[in-house]
């Protein structure tokens, strides 16, 4: 498995790439990987001859109360992993490759749709997402893929992904994996890291208060405030910190309405030093 930390060395390869006429897949990763990144890898497969993976810690995508420093940093582990996933080559730059003027002087790529901003504006993130997309973008035009696989964990991010690509026209396609779960339901993410054994057992209630609209939707019942509010009370006595629950369009993330046929339920929860997210995606019937 090939390792660049330069982006000359990764250029003069893609280059060789192209000029062999193979396509290329990419999984772009912050580390610290777990069976969920795996998934990924296993699925780019299916869509180029070549797998890269890059593993940066994007440090505009960190708020101020967010500790960059503290976010698991696991490289040797992470290749080993790889390399069982039959993992061709990985991306591991530091913050100067990938900015080299600094932050202060990084030209930004913000998406403008405001549905987007869902999970920053409801956890007082603002920035949050235009430093996912400036870096995946950056990423993109470094790497430059046939194919780049996400998760669909961080579903708001996933869209935000496909409306910048659209709109800037980029020759990639995007592909959204589904969650992967333990046993409890509990998706798997870096972040479940820094929970406790005893608080590792209260996480699923998270999925399970999504699975609780999700049946009460399908159900008929339209009041979605008090939905809303239900498995609010459900996550905050089962231990958890409710951050938000939301009910939106599946493709627009705009409030549903009666036309709505394809739901997506997201959920976002403290519990310790760590922090949730999940969602859950279906559709349902209208009169």
């Amino acid at each position: 498995m090939l390792i660049f930390n330069k982006l000359s060395e990764l250029r003069q390869w893609r280059k060789e790439l192209a000029l062999q006429g193979k396509s290329l897949a990419f999984v772009p990763t912050m580390g610290n990987l777990h069976e969920g990144h795996i998934k990924l890898v296993e699925e780019a497969h299916n869509y180029a001859d070549v797998v890269i993976t890059s593993i940066f810690v994007n440090p505009m995508q960190f708020g101020k109360n967010e500790d960059l420093d503290a976010y698991p940093r696991t490289f040797e582990a992470d290749c080993d992993k790889l390399k069982a996933a039959n993992n061709h080559a990985v991306f591991y730059p530091n913050a100067k490759e990938v900015y080299p003027n600094g932050l202060d002087a990084q030209t930004y790529v913000e998406v403008p749709d405001t549905a987007h901003s869902l999970c920053g504006e409801a956890t007082q993130r603002p920035g949050h997402f235009r430093g996912v997309s400036t870096v995946v973008a950056k990423l993109f035009n470094l790497v430059q893929p046939d194919v780049a696989v996400f998760g669909e964990k961080d579903y708001q991010q996933l869209r935000l992904i496909k409306t910048m690509v659209s709109d800037l026209n980029m020759p990639i396609e995007i592909i959204g994996v589904e969650t992967v779960r333990e046993e409890s339901g509990l998706a798997k993410s870096s972040r479940n890291g820094y929970l406790t054994a005893a608080e590792k057992s209260l996480a699923p209630a998270l999925n399970q208060a999504l699975l609780l609209i999700k049946q009460s939707v399908l159900d008929g019942i339209a009041r979605i405030d008090t939905l809303k509010k239900l498995a609010t009370e459900f996550l905050n006595e089962a231990g958890l910190k409710t951050d938000y629950i939301l009910v939106r369009d599946a493709h627009t993330l705009a409030p549903l309405t009666k036309e709505t046929t394809e739901v997506v339920i997201l959920g976002a929860a403290y519990l310790g030093k760590a922090r949730l997210i999940d969602n859950i995606s279906f559709k349902r019937e209208t009169n």
